[in-house]
């Protein structure tokens, strides 16, 4: 950000987003001055606050003598001044827990790492499960449930589950949904889930599929089975967002629920940070999930032992305490990603 500070105009910035973090009240000159034993007046805490306003860092609002930040002023704090402090250890045993759970699928664990990342922060915890697509095939299987009802399940070496209800052109029976399965598992066996669907039109368009009525059902149903539409996504804690003082008004309630219910536009936006590495900090409008929330997204992403990447992070008001979410989405970013290379 170009804006250029005094090292006075700096700290009182700093004093001031910190306390508006804290209270979610608007802060004002002498409340500066006394909280943060500085030398200086009421007064002159007060014309330097004026500048700030100039400066688009701070605004007050109604009537009130106090001031809150601005958007630019958190992008200047986060940039500028913010002190990350460290990860507790009792912190570090709750994130542990959540990415190392014995027996469990990645479903479960990512699901436990937004409960982890909710819980920790207080806010709203999100984890984009990395794309199938990139998961190395383990094995298919095919259940009756009906006349002309298939039940494929695709599971992936990392644990990954995907179930789909396949409808099909005539009755199968259980036997032949067997023969199939098997047939398939060889092969499809060390392919990527992507690869996999590249073998199976390479296989459709044989002759020899033409003739062996089992195998063209068995690659028609497959073909249905591998197409995945969309990422997964789990987010827990959206209930917390609403006990922040932001959110008690109906209408911002009502905006934030609809953005967070519109699961593609957080993928889209939480793609573009997949191929980024480290923390990404998207401050009010620059995480474009709501026009009047004023919610802010911290993000990191995790990779797999496939080289499948996913994403992690913690949504909160705009007046979040950047300080200790930053480092927390850090480390779990971090840590997810050690366990999954080591299963």
């Amino acid at each position: 950000m170009d804006v250029k500070l005094s090292p006075r105009s700096r700290q009182i910035l700093e004093a001031i987003v910190e306390d508006y973090i804290a209270t979610a009240e608007p802060v004002g000159s002498s409340a500066v001055a006394r909280r943060h034993a500085m030398t200086l007046s009421p007064a002159t805490v007060r014309n330097v606050m004026a500048n700030l306003e100039e400066l688009g860092l701070l605004t007050s609002p109604h009537t009130s003598a106090g001031r809150i930040p601005t958007e630019k002023a958190y992008r200047f704090y986060v940039d500028s001044l913010v002190a990350l402090r460290k990860v507790t250890r009792e912190e570090k045993k709750q994130i542990i827990h959540s990415c190392r759970r014995s027996g469990a699928g990645l479903t479960e664990i990512l699901k436990e790492t937004s409960r982890a990342l909710s819980s920790l922060s207080n806010y709203m915890g999100i984890v984009v499960a990395p794309s199938i697509t990139s998961d190395v095939f383990r094995y298919i299987e095919f259940i009756h449930l009906g006349p002309r009802r298939v039940l494929a399940i695709l599971v992936s070496r990392n644990g990954s589950v995907q179930n789909r209800l396949v409808e099909t052109d005539e009755e199968i029976s259980p036997d032949d949904l067997v023969k199939m399965g098997n047939y398939l598992n060889e092969l499809m066996q060390g392919l990527t889930i992507s690869q996999a669907r590249e073998r199976i039109l390479e296989e459709m368009k044989k002759e020899k599929t033409q003739y062996d009525h089992l195998l063209s059902q068995a690659l028609r149903i497959s073909k249905q089975a591998v197409s995945v539409e969309r990422d997964e996504i789990f987010l827990e804690g959206q209930a917390r967002i609403l006990d922040q003082p932001e959110f008690s008004d109906v209408t911002r309630m009502r905006d934030i629920f609809r953005a967070f219910e519109e699961k593609g536009r957080l993928l889209q936006l939480l793609g573009r940070c997949m191929s980024a590495e480290g923390v990404r900090i998207f401050i009010g409008s620059e995480a474009p999930l709501s026009q009047t929330a004023g919610v802010s997204l911290i993000t990191s992403r995790f990779v797999t032992s496939s080289n499948a990447v996913g994403m992690l992070g913690i949504i909160g008001p705009t007046r979040m305490g950047y300080s200790s979410v930053i480092p927390i989405v850090d480390y779990t970013a971090r840590l997810l990603s050690r366990f999954l290379n080591n299963d």
